[in-house]
């Protein structure tokens, strides 16, 4: 196993933060905090990522399409369309309201990323998106795939022997792996997953049983990319492919953006300025709720605005942005312990690219400790008979904090819609799922959730 000790990847002093950044004090102290972005709705700097990557996005997974209902048949309904739906939460929307006293403010909606084909996460848009991305170029450049073909032609023993020649890699806490494992591995690829300690057992057994090859590190996931990127570069035909700053995983997660527009449209939801939708994105190196905020800005427009909720313990995301430090700054410079229970969400330090593209996009963010986190996992099952891995609750979590601030800076949050992204949770092994439920109830039983 290789090993590269935290020194390699933190230096910076704490005092030295704390005194430039006052604002860091409050993750530091590992209080949930609810923070506003000063420079939400500025004219964006970079346009080298526009809408219309986003809809290439789109159209190439169209092409792909016939391809995926073939190989996986759970998409075949769909039409080879990888798409989650969304759900009103109506007992959700009464239990707010008696945690808080008050009538809940607008509509409850959860995006069901939890259910989404293949790998049961959001990340089998990104992450599926790039393997598919670079097969395609693979097939064009060195096969004969034409963009008019039927791409059913790429489950061809001809075609997996040319996708035999090269390898993926990927490093993850798990979900990103499985989403990119088991995609590669169905093309032909040789596949690695470099996962950190906090990646699930179960999740390894998967990949394994799907024929990757999975590279267990007894640290976290800065450790684990930073050391399968390394080992990618020496490796001829290797692709790697990098969370902490691909531009293709982010434009497959900006997909969602055009389906969800539809998806809004047909429950009649409004959205305009006196009826603001909001959306609430559990963030780890922040890839994946970037991407999704880039398309819901791009495709969908100013009455669209994303909050991302990271566990207090891993601020990763916020923390770059406050102090403009980026991937620069770790959690553990902020002698921050990086332990959550959100094995999704458990990444020291951000992505090189979210922070950056989410400067102008991202409306805020708000960190909650696990304990809530684990309680909404235990009653969106109960409550509204859906099951999500604790990282997927990271946005019930931090709702009732962001109420207040959202009127403080001065939306309409009676008329607004809510949407939590359910990250994961539908491949969790039923076991597992009943060990989330009964901590959450546990903690319940104990006292209210913090506020």
């Amino acid at each position: 196993m290789e090993a590269i000790l935290k020194s390699e990847v933190t230096n910076l002093d704490k005092q030295e933060l704390l005194t430039q950044f006052p604002a860091l004090a409050a993750y530091a102290n590992e209080t949930p905090t609810f923070w506003a972005n000063p420079h939400y709705g500025h004219p964006r700097k970079d346009d080298s990522m526009r809408e219309a990557d986003v809809f290439d996005a789109g159209t190439r997974f169209r092409r792909f399409a016939p391809y995926l209902a073939e190989v996986f048949p759970e998409t075949a309904p769909a039409h080879g369309i990888i798409e989650s739906p969304i759900y009103r939460l109506p007992h959700l929307e009464k239990q707010i309201a008696a945690d808080t006293g008050t009538v809940f403010p607008g509509k409850l909606f959860m995006k069901a990323d939890s259910e989404l084909p293949v790998s049961g996460s959001i990340k089998s848009r990104g992450g599926i998106y790039e393997v598919l991305k670079f097969a395609e170029t693979i097939a064009m450049r060195e096969g004969d795939l034409a963009y008019t073909d039927d791409y059913r032609i790429l489950d061809s023993p001809r075609y997996k022997r040319l996708f035999s020649k090269y390898e993926i890699a990927v490093g993850s806490t798990g979900n990103l792996g499985l989403s990119i494992g088991i995609m590669a591995a169905t093309l032909g690829f040789r596949t690695t997953v470099h996962m950190s300690a906090d990646a699930r057992q179960w999740k390894k057994d998967k990949l394994r049983a799907n024929g990757v090859n999975v590279v267990e590190y007894d640290a976290d996931f800065t450790t684990a990319i930073t050391a399968g990127r390394k080992l990618a570069e020496s490796q001829p035909n290797t692709y790697f492919i990098d969370d902490e700053g691909s531009k293709d995983l982010f434009f497959g997660y900006a997909v969602a953006a055009i389906r969800l527009g539809k998806q809004l449209k047909d429950a009649g939801i409004k959205m305009d300025a006196d009826h603001p939708v909001f959306v609430y994105l559990p963030a780890g190196v922040g890839g994946s709720p970037g991407g999704v905020t880039f398309g819901l800005k791009t495709v969908l427009g100013p009455n669209i605005h994303g909050i991302f909720a990271e566990p207090t313990h891993m601020p990763s995301v916020t923390i770059g942005m406050i102090s403009g430090l980026q991937e620069k700054i770790t959690v553990y410079d902020l002698g921050i312990d990086g332990k959550t229970a959100a094995d999704g969400l458990a990444v020291p330090r951000p992505s090189r690219l979210a922070g950056r593209v989410m400067d102008t996009l991202l409306l805020g963010s708000c960190t909650f400790p696990d304990h809530d986190m684990m309680r909404w996992t235990a009653r969106l099952a109960e409550q509204e008979q859906h099951n999500v891995e604790p990282s997927g609750a990271g946005g019930l979590a931090i709702l009732e904090r962001s109420f207040p601030a959202l009127k403080k800076l001065g939306y309409p949050v009676e008329n607004a819609t809510h949407i939590i992204w359910a990250t994961g949770g539908s491949m969790v092994p039923a076991p597992e799922m009943a060990d989330y439920i009964k901590t959450g109830d546990a903690l319940l039983a104990q006292s209210a959730p913090t506020r």
